[in-house]
This record gives structure tokens, sequence and C-alpha cells, in this order.
């Protein structure tokens, strides 16, 4: 846990309380590391508080909210409120758990809030990287199994025709959100990282159309 994080180890410790559950493979401890790695990358370029990012990237999903609930997006605004609660335990400063608390509920695309202080930006960034590319495809369809949706519609793959519906086609969700993500970010550095994972995610969705006939 403590190299995971580093160089915030003792700080990921103390809040292993509040970290998500495993049970859900898209939000668990090996996310974290992988947006915590990301923001850590864009801060080396853009600055911000380190120690703001780390408690906000560990916090950032303490309260899950599944994606097919109609509460989905309200998850943010809760995992801040509970962020707060977390951070007063620590003794954090009440200025140093504001930040981090904006910007946790700045991070989420469901919850459309634009942040409003440099770490939200890169925490945003951070974790929509963790959405595209190579791990973002495989995150979409593990997601799409444990809701039990179909990989895509038979009759009409692309939708063109019909509306878009990405609770019951893994493939609607590439045109929905996903290729619409890298048009979106905030800063500097994390828009030329989602730009390089954003071919990927085109490519794979070109080429499973492709696949399939269409």
């Amino acid at each position: 846990m403590e190299t995971l994080f580093a160089p915030f180890g003792e700080l990921a410790l103390k809040l292993k309380r509040f970290l998500p559950s495993e049970e859900d493979g898209a939000h668990d401890l090996s996310h974290l590391h992988r947006v915590w790695s990301n923001a850590k990358r864009i801060q080396s370029e853009e600055g911000g508080d380190l120690e703001i990012l780390a408690a906000a990237v560990l916090l950032h999903d303490c309260v899950q909210v599944p994606k097919d609930s109609p509460l989905r997006s309200r998850a943010a605004g809760l995992a801040a409120e509970q962020a707060r609660i977390a951070l007063t335990l620590l003794q954090w400063r009440d200025n140093r758990i504001d930040v981090v608390a904006r910007a946790i509920e700045s991070h989420s695309y469901s919850a459309g809030v634009t942040p409003s202080n440099l770490e939200g930006r890169i925490l945003q960034d951070a974790d929509r990287l963790d959405a595209i590319g190579y791990i973002g495809i495989a995150r979409c369809f593990y997601t799409a199994g444990r809701m039990r949706s179909s990989l895509y519609d038979l009759d009409e793959p692309e939708a063109t025709l019909r509306m878009m519906d990405d609770r019951h086609y893994a493939l609607d969700h590439f045109p929905n959100k996903l290729l619409k993500l890298a048009d979106g970010f905030q800063t500097k550095a994390g828009a030329r990282l989602a730009k390089e994972r954003q071919q990927t995610l085109r490519g794979f969705y070109l080429g499973f159309l492709n696949e399939i006939g269409h």
C-alpha cells in the first residue's frame, strides 16, 4: 500500500478504511493506483499540490454508486462529503479539505461539473485517462458484464437509426461517451496523453465494427 501511493503511503494507510471495496474491478485499488500514476505524471508538468492530489485520488471513489443507478450523477458529491469527514478526522486544515472536496466533486463525467482548481483539473484528467485506451476498453466490457449488457445490437450496431443505449449494449458506450472524452481534457499534459489513447480507442471501435461486418 505504501509503495503504491508513494510518496504518500502513510496517508494512504490512514485513509484505507475509506477506500472503495474490491467488489467493482473497474473502481478498485488498481484503478486508484493508475489514476495516481496519471496524476503524478500530469502534475510534474502542470504543477499543483501533490499531497492534495493524493488525497483526492484516494478518496474520489470512496462512495460507489452503480453505473445503472438513477443516483449515479450524485456519486461525486457524496464522495466529496465523505472525503471532508475523512480528512477532518485526520485533522487537515479546512482550506485544504475544501480543495480536495471541490476536486472530487468535479471529477465525474456524469456530474457535469467544471473543475474550479488546478488539482480538480488534474484529477479529472487523470481519472478520464483510465477510461480510454486499452485500460478503458477493458473496463468498459468488464462493467457491461456486471450490468448484464449485450456486446452490441445485432440489428444496428452503430445506432444510426435508433437511440444509443449503453446500459444494454456495451459497444454503444464508445460513441455515447468514451470517444467524446478526449475533447474535454482540462490540462495540456492530460490532453496530450488523451490524444494517444484516443487513437487506440477509435481503432478498436472501428475494428470491432469491421469484424462484425459493418
